[in-house]
């Protein structure tokens, strides 16, 4: 198949680009944004509608740094420890969505901890509303023709401009639909069910959910992503996205056992 040819420029006002990838962004938070004010009224959970605004400011900020320090230490160490002055230049490109993910929890662990909130309960709020972020973002990595996949001659393989001359698996949609779509379809049914005796999930329990179910889905995506040049295959078996994401696993895995053990613990007491 031929690659779409989508200017990654929307507009521009002089010197000001509107780019795609940006818009994508923007509608990520906008969507996140939304439909975490409906589960707070939906929930009544009143102590966190006054510090709301100010916690979105806060995740924000936490998602770029850590997405972008996650880059720099995950995936081009050697290079920026060479150029540091290249460090905050994010509109270079460069960004790690395992980063944002520590960035984001560090970010709204500290920042409920300061104003007396519930971690699990604003972690829950937030965590299910990610994947639709997740899924524009890498529709906006489509568009820009990068995070290509590995050379395939399935059908709709694609010539893309920066992948050389042969076909390869348009990766990044099937990462927008199984970690965007798929992801968020099921923890957003997920957390309207009841976990036992008709009691809802308990808090972090969504949280761990994500980090086990984005680590399944990003360590199956990877078998079709191109590897990054600068790293390639770690111990010669997998790619860095996949040994992150299988630290996520085990992370979701053992905060879902403690979490459960929690509950049980108190309801037999």
């Amino acid at each position: 198949m031929t690659f779409p040819t989508i200017d990654p420029i929307i507009f521009s006002l002089g010197p000001l680009h509107v780019r795609w990838y940006g818009l994508m962004y923007v509608l990520g938070f906008a969507a996140c944004y939304f439909l975490v004010q409906k589960q707070i009224e939906k929930f009544s959970y009143k102590e966190l509608e006054p510090h709301f605004e100010n916690l979105n400011l806060v995740l924000i900020i936490s998602v770029v740094i850590g997405g972008r320090l996650g880059y720099v230490f995950f995936y081009n160490f050697s290079y920026y420890m060479a150029h540091p002055l290249e460090i905050p230049a994010t509109w270079t490109g460069g960004m790690s969505f395992h980063g944002a993910t520590i960035g984001c929890l560090v970010g709204g662990f500290l920042f409920t901890k300061i104003k007396k909130l519930d971690f699990w309960t604003c972690a829950d709020f937030y965590v299910v509303t990610i994947p639709i972020g997740l899924g524009l973002g890498r529709i906006g990595n489509f568009i820009n023709g990068e995070l290509f996949g590995r050379t395939s001659d399935v059908s709709w393989a694609m010539v893309f401009p920066g992948g050389g001359p042969l076909a390869r698996h348009p990766s990044q949609l099937y990462e927008a639909f199984l970690e965007g779509f798929l992801l968020f379809t099921f923890l957003w049914i997920l957390k309207e069910k009841p976990w036992s005796a008709k009691k809802y999930w308990p808090h972090g329990c969504m949280l761990s959910l994500f980090l086990i179910g984005y680590g399944i889905l990003r360590m199956f995506v990877e078998l079709f992503r191109e590897p990054d040049t600068q790293i390639g295959f770690i111990f010669g078996l997998m790619t860095m996205g996949q040994l992150l994401s299988l630290l996520m696993i085990v992370g979701g895995t053992l905060l879902w056992w403690i979490r459960i053990k929690q509950a049980q613990l108190r309801s037999s007491n």
